[in-house]
């Protein structure tokens, strides 16, 4: 069975702990996490069966709504965008490389799920909220077409959403760039 995943931003650290709280008592759903995050939001990271991390979100947003910053479900969420969360993804050094800029860590997830299902691209980082004022950022890489297509995919979801911040697409990074991401 696909797992989704659920990702809740509260921008109260209190109310973030009380709706983490709630999502677990309200349905069969495991936490992947639930933390601060910069600039004083509240993460929560769900999973499980997508009617159950849907009906947490939804019951969490219903309750907590005037404290939400932005949500999302995501069902059968690409791997790779799992193994970024983590850190445990493995990306050459080469290609073009395709940057996203969102203002939450939920908009970056979705944008990364959308971008690898875009084109063909790998995500060589996905950084959410700490210590980035809250904001997400998502860098991929591969051929300069696919690239082009991922990151325009994944900039206009949060650009539909109000959480876009910035893209930038560089054809040919230097090598002293690599050295330094």
């Amino acid at each position: 069975m696909y797992q989704a995943v659920g990702v809740l931003e509260l921008k109260s650290i209190a109310k973030g702990v009380e709706a983490a709280d709630a999502a677990l008592k309200s349905a069969g759903i495991s936490l992947v996490s639930a933390h601060p995050a910069c600039p004083g939001k509240f993460e929560i990271i769900l999973t499980g069966a997508i009617a159950d991390v849907t009906a947490a979100a939804d019951h969490v947003t219903g309750r907590f709504g005037s404290t939400m910053v932005d949500s999302s479900v995501m069902g059968r969420i690409d791997e790779r965008v799992i193994a970024a969360l983590f850190g445990t993804q493995t990306v050459a050094k080469a290609g073009a490389l395709g940057i996203i800029e969102t203002y939450s860590a939920a908009s970056a997830i979705k944008a990364a799920d959308i971008a690898v299902k875009t084109a063909k691209v790998e995500i060589f980082d996905l950084r959410v909220s700490r210590g980035m004022g809250g904001k997400g950022i998502l860098m991929l890489t591969g051929d300069i077409g696919d690239v082009t297509a991922a990151v325009e995919a994944g900039a206009a979801h949060a650009e539909e959403h109000g959480l876009f911040a910035n893209k930038s697409l560089i054809a040919a990074p230097h090598a002293g760039l690599w050295e330094q991401l």
